[in-house]
């Protein structure tokens, strides 16, 4: 099994007083200790800069860049870079155009499309919801904990 990890669970990683904080580090623990191949992508270091590096009055943690920057580098040491590819904004044009995505959900498009070229087929997130319709396979962290 291969696992695409959302920037919620990498977010939830560096906030220890989070009430997902200990699910978020075990899901992860357990996917990586079973073998699976445990893959992030630069969206979602770009997804996860964003809200570490934005003020806490702008609904960001307020952590600073030198910070955000040795958690990427916890995240890389890790968790393995999915490629990216030219394939994958075809593939997201037709996600966005077949499901008729706007807003803030065409990120959750362009995982999606990326998984998709990649032949990933499960994203591990809190937001499971998010990616029912683009037919892979979203699993809660408390699915693997338990």
């Amino acid at each position: 099994m291969s696992v695409l990890v959302d920037t919620n669970i990498l977010l939830r990683r560096v906030q220890p007083d989070h009430a997902h904080h200990a699910l978020a580090i075990d899901s992860v623990a357990r996917l990586l200790a079973a073998g699976e191949l445990v893959y992030f992508t630069w969206q979602n270091i770009s997804e996860f800069w964003n809200v570490m590096t934005r003020p806490t009055t702008a609904n960001g943690l307020g952590f600073s860049p030198a910070f955000t920057l040795r958690e990427v580098g916890k995240i890389e040491m890790v968790i393995t870079l999915l490629p990216d590819s030219p394939a994958a904004y075809e593939e997201w044009k037709r996600l966005v155009t077949t499901h008729a995505v706007s807003g803030v959900k065409v990120h959750d498009a362009r995982l999606v499309a990326l998984m998709n070229v990649q032949g990933v087929r499960q994203i591990l997130t809190f937001n499971t919801d998010d990616f029912v319709r683009f037919g892979v396979e979203a699993l809660h962290p408390s699915a693997i904990a338990a």
